[in-house]
C-alpha cells in the first residue's frame, strides 16, 4: 500500500482530472478558487465559531485532502488527520462594505500551494453592516458549491448547537474516502461505466452539432471562411485571454415565483426550463432547431453523496434539436427526459465524451467546439439546508469570482437568501463577451421563460415572433 506522510494515497477522480485538464493551459491555477462569504445579522462568540470551525473539519474528510506529485509526475490524493488550528479573524467593521469585499475578491485571486498543504482558507469576518460570519475559499479540486454549502451548514449547526438550548447536534458528515473508493470500482471498467460509455458514445454518434452563437450566424460564417470549408459546424467558443468578469442580474422573488410555480404545475426542475430558455434564444438568434449548450451535473444523488464533500461536478454537452411548431412545453418535457437519461449515465467521464466526440468529427484546428454557454443551477440555498432554525435571522452569502475563466461563458444560476429571488451570475471571458451583450441575453432569455411559463402550449416559433 502506498502511502505519503503515514496516509494512504489515492489517484484522482475523474472529476479532478476534469479539473487538470484544463487550469494547467490557465495563467494561473487561481483559475480553481471558489470564493465565498456567508454572514449573519448577529452578534457572534468568535471563540465558539472558532471551535466550530475546527470541528468542522475535524468532520470533514474531503476539507483535509492534499495532493502529491510522484518522480513520474502523476498527482494522487490522501487525507490528513484532523488538527485545531488558529482561525484567522478580520475586522471589516471601521470600513465600508464595497471595502471589505473588494479585499474577499483580492483573496480569492490567490493561488494555492498545490502539494501538500491545505486546499481551503476560511477567515472570520466582522463586516461594516452589522453583519458577521465566514468567508471561505476552496480549490475545486476538493470542494464544488454543494460540499461548500454542505461544509458551511455543518459550521453554523455546530455553532447553534454549541451556543442555543434545544438545537440538535448535527448528524455526522459522510466519508470521502467511501465514496472516492467507489468511484474508483466504477472506473475499473465496470458493466456500469460500460453501459455509460455506450450510451454517450451512440448520443455522439448521431449527428455533428452546430455552432450557435450569442449574435447569431456570422461568427460561424467567418470560421467557415477561414478554415475554406462552407460546411464547417464549430467555431472558437473561448478567447486566448482567460481574465474574466462576473455580472450578476437580479430577478425579483415575486417574478422568480411564478417560474417556481410553473415548474410545480409540470412536474419539471427549474434547470428545465432555463435550459429551455437559453436554447430557445440561440434558436432565435441563429434561426437553426438543432442547439448545443453544456450542462453540469452535480452527481449528489444519494444521501452519502451529498454528505461526503470534494468535487463531483460532471458536465457535458447538452443538445436538443426542436421544430419551431414544437409547443413549448413539450419542448420542456423534452429537456426532462434528457436530462433523466444524463443523471442514469452521469458517472461517465466528460474528457472521454470530448476525446470520444473529437475523434468522431475531426476538426481542422485544436480548440473548435460547439457550445457558447455552460449552465449550471444551484437548487439548493442555505435557508433550506439548516439555516431555517435561527428563525428570521437575516443572513447573506456572496460569492467572488476568481479573475479567470476558462470558458467563454458560464451562467450559474442560484437563489438569494434573502427573499429567494434568482441570482444570474454570469462569469465571462473579458474578451469574449460585454456586460451589455449579456443583458441582451438576460433580458431575451426571461422574456422566453416568463411567455413559455404564461403560455405552455405556444409553439416555439410563436414565442420567438412575441418576443
Amino acid at each position: 500500500m502506498r502511502t505519503r506522510k503515514g496516509h494512504k494515497v489515492y489517484p484522482l477522480t475523474v472529476a479532478q482530472k476534469f479539473h487538470m485538464y484544463y487550469a494547467p493551459h490557465c495563467p494561473s491555477m487561481a483559475v480553481l478558487n471558489i470564493g465565498t462569504s456567508l454572514t449573519i445579522e448577529v452578534e457572534l462568540d468568535w471563540e465558539q465559531l472558532k471551535k466550530s470551525i475546527n470541528e468542522a473539519y475535524a468532520r470533514s474528510e474531503a476539507m483535509r485532502v492534499r495532493f502529491a506529485r510522484d518522480k513520474e509526475g502523476t498527482w494522487y490524493q490522501y487525507v490528513t488527520d484532523p488538527e485545531e488550528t488558529d482561525i484567522e479573524f478580520a475586522d471589516f467593521s471601521g470600513g465600508t462594505v464595497e471595502e471589505a469585499e473588494a479585499q474577499m475578491q483580492q483573496w480569492t485571486t490567490v493561488p494555492f500551494k498545490m502539494f501538500d498543504s491545505p486546499l481551503t482558507r476560511i477567515v472570520m469576518i466582522r463586516m461594516p453592516d452589522g453583519f458577521n460570519g465566514v468567508y471561505f475559499l476552496g480549490n475545486h479540486m476538493i470542494v464544488d458549491a454543494q460540499s461548500l454549502i454542505c461544509f458551511l451548514k455543518d459550521i453554523i449547526e455546530l455553532y447553534c448547537s454549541a451556543k442555543y438550548e434545544g438545537v440538535p447536534y448535527p448528524k455526522d458528515m459522510a466519508s470521502y474516502i467511501e465514496q472516492i473508493e467507489r468511484d474508483f470500482a466504477y472506473e475499473a471498467g465496470s458493466r456500469a461505466q460500460q453501459r455509460d460509455s455506450e450510451y454517450f458514445q451512440k448520443e455522439i454518434e448521431k449527428s455533428e452539432p452546430i455552432y450557435n452563437d450569442l449574435h447569431g450566424t456570422a461568427k460561424l460564417e467567418s470560421m467557415r471562411e477561414r478554415f475554406k470549408n462552407p460546411e464547417l459546424r464549430s467555431a472558437f467558443c473561448v478567447t486566448d485571454d482567460t481574465t474574466s468578469a462576473l455580472d450578476i442580474f437580479h430577478l425579483e422573488a415575486e417574478p422568480t415565483k411564478r417560474l417556481m410555480d410553473f415548474c410545480e404545475k409540470y412536474h419539471v426542475s427549474l434547470a428545465c426550463l432555463l435550459l429551455m430558455g437559453l436554447r430557445t434564444y440561440y434558436q432565435k438568434m441563429n434561426g437553426s432547431e438543432d442547439v448545443s449548450l453544456t450542462t453540469t451535473i452535480a452527481r449528489r444523488a444519494t444521501l452519502k453523496e451529498k454528505k461526503s464533500g470534494g468535487t463531483r461536478i460532471h458536465s457535458f454537452p447538452f443538445r436538443t434539436i426542436f421544430p419551431e411548431d414544437m409547443k413549448f412545453i413539450d419542448g420542456v418535457y423534452a429537456i426532462r427526459d434528457k436530462q433523466n437519461e444524463y443523471f442514469r449515465h452521469a458517472n461517465y467521464d466528460p474528457t472521454a465524451y470530448f476525446a470520444y466526440r473529437a475523434k468522431t468529427y475531426p476538426q481542422p484546428q485544436a480548440g473548435l467546439g460547439y457550445e457558447p454557454i455552460s449552465l449550471t443551477y444551484q437548487p439548493l440555498t442555505l435557508k433550506e439546508k439548516g439555516l431555517d432554525q435561527l428563525g428570521d435571522i437575516r443572513y447573506k452569502t456572496k460569492w467572488y469570482p476568481n479573475g479567470i475563466c476558462p470558458q467563454g461563458m458560464y451562467l450559474t444560476v442560484m437563489h438569494r437568501p434573502e427573499d429567494n429571488g434568482l441570482d444570474f451570475n454570469f462569469e465571462h471571458q473579458i474578451k469574449a463577451v460585454s456586460k451589455e451583450e449579456l443583458e441582451y441575453l438576460y433580458y431575451y432569455l426571461c422574456r422566453i421563460m416568463f411567455k413559455g411559463a404564461e403560455n405552455p402550449d405556444l409553439t416555439i416559433g410563436e414565442i420567438i415572433k412575441l418576443v
